[in-house]
């Protein structure tokens, strides 16, 4: 898992996974979301990838465009 840059200062994102067909983000409660393609699309999971490396934006596109489209949480 790699460190996420939270750059704008209020995210609840601790860190995240890049993987070929999903990303892993993992929150500051613990708590591990999964998306896949499968789950909340190619273009979702691409963008949030994108998000993820920059360091800005991941929790509020989450909670916007993909909150419940996970395929697991743990």
């Amino acid at each position: 898992m790699a460190i996420y840059g939270n750059l704008g200062g209020n995210s609840n994102v601790s860190s995240y996974d890049n993987r070929d067909s999903s990303i892993s983000v993992t929150f500051g409660d613990g708590s591990t979301y999964v998306y896949t393609y499968a789950s909340a699309g190619a273009g979702h999971v691409e963008h949030m990838k994108s998000l993820a490396i920059a360091g800005r934006g991941l929790n509020s596109y989450i909670n916007i465009h993909v909150k419940h489209l996970y395929a697991s949480k743990s």
